[in-house]
């Protein structure tokens, strides 16, 4: 858990529009769009959260407390029919943010979904005028790691055997949001 995060440990793996609103399909060659998440895509993204995170993932209650909890931001990645993709999650208090999570569903990996929806968060927390963000990664993870670097964060430190019950460390990042543009 990162130093601001009262929530479950934050994992990591455009503008979005309005809850409810209906996917843009011209956003992303693919077809797939950002839109805020509510408590309605729930279950989909725990089925998401399941497949990606297996031992590691949230129960479905730690889910749910994190898309309804204050200083929260969850944006999910959807098809053009409406089938969640992906989300992302993002903490904000007072000037620092912490990246609660962010997973992107096996059949669509691999296009630039994940780095489109750091970008998100990022941008959210520009908004929100975050000073610093923080994030935690499986220090086995290099896919993971490669993207947060190419973002701009870099690595503080390590909590062994973060990662449970895998007993995986953590690699702790931070990003200062002063130099990112």
């Amino acid at each position: 858990m990162s130093s601001l995060s009262d929530s479950p440990e934050s994992r990591t793996a455009t503008d979005p529009a309005a809850a409810g609103t209906a996917p843009d399909p011209a956003a992303d060659p693919a077809g797939l769009s950002l839109r805020e998440a509510s408590e309605g895509d729930l279950d989909s993204i725990w089925r998401i959260e399941s497949a990606v995170f297996g031992s590691d993932a949230w129960s479905r209650e730690m889910m749910r407390e994190e898309l309804v909890a204050d200083h929260r931001r969850y944006l999910v990645l959807v098809d053009t029919d409406g089938a969640v993709q992906g989300y992302a999650g993002l903490l904000i208090v007072g000037s620092e943010g912490d990246v609660q999570t962010i997973a992107v569903a096996d059949g669509v990996r691999g296009g630039g979904h994940g780095r489109r929806l750091m970008d998100a968060l990022l941008a959210e927390a520009e908004r929100a005028e975050v000073r610093e963000v923080f994030l935690e990664v499986r220090a086995d993870n290099p896919v993971a790691r490669g993207l947060y670097r190419s973002l701009g964060f870099e690595e503080l430190g390590v909590r062994p055997r973060y990662y449970q019950p895998d007993g995986v460390d953590a690699v702790i990042m931070k990003l200062e949001m002063k130099g990112r543009r």
